[in-house]
């Protein structure tokens, strides 16, 4: 691999996908924490905070592959509200402070701590779906049945 220079920043393009998983997973981590396309590694992925571009503006990939559904939701949970839960509960067995206290701390800090982290996860789940070639498996017949079903059903 590579590097690229341009006057204004250093670039590095997407390994090829048959390198060592470090490359990868670099390539992941860059691309997918900061929210860019991990065909190219230049333009942003989203169109809004948590809503993706159709396709790259930059290199044209199309995003129809991205899947990661609840994912960035489940992640954010392991690793912000589940810890901050433990800590809250210890808090009020050790010290049992008034409700308010929970109210202007612990649900601020669950919230935030829930929600800012989102955009950064999706985008690490977009781009190790994409470099990893990620797809369902096993279930192309279970689809092709029930497209079937349905066709027939409208006929």
């Amino acid at each position: 691999m590579r590097l690229e220079s341009n006057e204004t920043e250093w670039r590095t393009p997407m390994p090829d996908l048959n390198v060592e998983q470090s490359s990868k997973a670099q390539w992941i981590y860059r691309c997918g924490l900061k929210g860019l396309c991990p065909k190219c590694g230049q333009a942003s992925m989203y169109r809004k905070w948590l809503k993706l571009e159709r396709k790259c503006p930059n290199c044209g990939l199309d995003y129809g592959f991205a899947a990661p559904d609840d994912g960035p939701a489940f992640f954010s949970l392991c690793i912000v509200a589940f810890p901050l839960t433990f800590f809250v509960v210890w808090l009020q067995v050790k010290y049992e402070p008034p409700f308010w206290v929970h109210l202007l701390t612990s649900f601020p800090l669950l919230g935030l701590g829930c929600v800012l982290p989102l955009q950064y996860i999706k985008g690490w789940l977009v781009a190790s779906q994409y470099v990893n070639k990620a797809t369902e498996a096993g279930t192309e017949k279970l689809w092709a049945d029930l497209n079937a079903r349905d066709a027939s059903e409208r006929d």
